[in-house]
Order: structure tokens, then C-alpha cells, then sequence
């Protein structure tokens, strides 16, 4: 409590405003000011009117608050929060999939680099991929780096073909056919949810799927009152809080990001009071990647 308390005065006194992830742990989610998904929160980065944005997230997240404030002082608690999908593309991998692919546009996964996104047309997050893709109009177009995503656009938009990236959450890479079957045997009222970043297969056998804030947003207008949750642990606090009247069970418990699970409320109060871990980016590549994330807000 006295940490919190610290917390909220140097938020005043810094005009800073903390944005969390909805994986994040219940600590931090507690103390933030915006708590979502990556499209909702890339949305509050380039509006606040903070002068401090302290990003409880991963590095790319943090990356997407500066390219859209890059006026702002943007601080990621904890300097080892990376994305190993992110780290699955680079942008030179992307420059030899435009030269296989002559013309084709490239549509790039937010969970990516600053140097990726340079090198792409347009972002997309979970939330709004299928209706990114659906408003481009050419037929053909590059999908990177999520390959499971990827195909759960191609399914959602079949007039497109999606050339795809060979990356994928290791995260949500765990979770099994047999894991969705066995939750339909213990919890047979229940509705399974399950985030688009895993296997298709599993996807396939979901009553629902979609970003972390459409599943919460289901979970709540659902008239069901037990709910299996294919996504990351994080979840399940603001579910739990937004629904004391529901029951939640984790579909898979390898469902847990090591690299979001970095941030502790320790680390929030640090960013206040050190400015650590400040991020900057290239002016140059930020330019460039701002103009596809600026395109992303605007067709989605």
C-alpha cells in the first residue's frame, strides 16, 4: 500500500501516466491508469497528454508508445522485457521476402520491432487484423511474423491470400487440441475462449476467439457463467474483476509469459523515480514505421 501510495504521488508529480498490459500482473494492472490490448493502448499512447508514459508491457509495445508520442518521455519498467515473436522477424528478413515478392504489400504483426515495422506498409494487432486486411486492397499480401494469426485471417478473409511469416507466441504455441478436449469434459457448461495466436487447430474447437479485450468484452455480454480462457494468465485478474459473478479457468498452465511477468510494482516506482528504462528510436525508422501505424488507425 505504501508502494502504491509513492506510486500515484509521483504519477502527479511527474505527470506521467502508466499503461499496462492485460498480462500483466494484478500489481501493476492495479496501479495503472489504462489497462488493455495492444490496439487499445497503442490508441491511449497517441493521444494521452502526459508528459511521462511508463509502459508495463514488453520492449516492442513501449517502441509503438514513442513512434506515436515521440515528444514523450516513454519508460519500460524493466529493460529485459522483449518478445521472443518479435524477435522471430527482422527487418532484413522482411527486405528479402519484398524481393521474392515483388509488389506485395506488407502487413506487419504490432508484436515486432521499430526496425520491422520500417520496412512494412501497414499493422495490424489481434483486435483488428481481420478488418486491416479486408479493407487493403490488394489481393495478395505478406503476413509477419505470427503464422497462426496469420492463418486465422486467411480463414476470416478468403479472397486474400496471406504469404506468412514462419513465427509463432511460444507462449500460446503450448496449448493443445487435447487441452480444449479435456476442458469440454470437466467443464461441459463452460465457453471456451481462445486467443488467435494459437495452433489453428485449437483455434478451430473455440467458441470464441479474438484479442485479450474482445475476450474480456465476450466474457462479460456472454449470458454463460463458466468460461475456459486460452490466453495469458494476466487475463483472468480483470475478468475476474470485471465478473465476480462468473467462473474462469486457464485452458493450458504454461499459459504464462515469462517476459510480461518482469514488471513488478517495485519496477513502476523505479521508472518514476530513476526514468528508467527510457526508450528511444532512430528518428528516421521512427518516421517511417509511425506512417504504417498511423495507417492502422485509421482503416481499423
Amino acid at each position: 500500500m505504501v508502494l502504491t501510495a509513492e506510486i500515484r504521488k509521483l504519477k502527479k508529480e511527474r505527470n506521467a501516466v502508466v499503461l499496462a498490459h492485460n498480462y500483466q500482473l494484478e500489481e501493476v494492472q492495479q496501479v495503472a491508469d489504462y489497462v488493455g490490448d495492444s490496439f487499445y493502448l497503442s490508441k491511449i499512447a497517441a493521444g494521452v497528454e502526459h508528459e511521462v508514459i511508463v509502459f508495463c508491457g514488453v520492449r516492442f509495445m513501449a517502441e509503438t508508445a514513442k513512434i506515436l508520442s515521440p515528444q514523450k518521455t516513454v519508460l519500460l519498467p524493466e529493460s529485459g522485457a522483449g518478445c521472443p515473436l518479435a524477435d522471430m522477424v527482422t527487418a532484413e528478413g522482411i527486405r528479402e521476402m519484398k524481393a521474392r515478392y515483388p509488389g506485395v504489400p506488407v502487413l506487419c504483426y504490432i508484436n515486432s520491432s521499430v526496425e520491422v515495422k520500417a520496412e512494412c506498409d501497414v499493422c495490424c494487432t489481434s483486435a483488428n487484423a481481420v478488418k486491416v486486411v479486408s479493407s487493403l486492397p490488394d489481393r495478395r499480401i505478406i503476413f509477419a511474423p505470427d503464422e497462426n494469426l496469420g492463418q486465422y485471417v486467411a480463414q476470416k478473409v478468403p479472397d486474400k491470400e496471406l504469404i506468412l511469416w514462419r513465427g509463432r507466441c511460444v507462449t500460446h504455441a503450448k496449448v493443445r487440441q487435447e487441452d480444449v478436449k479435456l476442458a469440454r469434459a470437466k467443464y461441459p457448461e463452460a465457453k471456451i475462449l481462445i486467443h488467435p495466436e494459437c495452433d489453428p487447430a485449437v483455434v478451430a474447437l473455440a467458441d470464441f476467439a479474438g484479442s485479450t479485450l474482445q475476450i474480456i468484452n465476450y466474457a462479460r455480454e456472454s449470458d454463460a457463467s463458466i468460461f475456459v480462457i486460452g490466453t495469458e494468465v494476466g487475463v483472468l485478474y480483470n475478468l475476474k474483476t470485471l465478473c465476480p459473478d462468473k467462473q474462469f479457468f486457464l485452458l493450458h498452465p504454461g499459459l504464462v509469459c515469462p517476459n510480461m511477468k518482469m514488471i513488478r510494482l517495485t519496477s513502476v516506482y523505479e521508472a518514476l523515480i530513476n526514468n528508467q528504462y527510457e526508450i528511444n528510436v532512430d528518428e528516421e525508422l521512427a518516421r517511417r514505421a509511425k506512417q504504417m501505424l498511423n495507417k492502422m488507425l485509421e482503416l481499423a
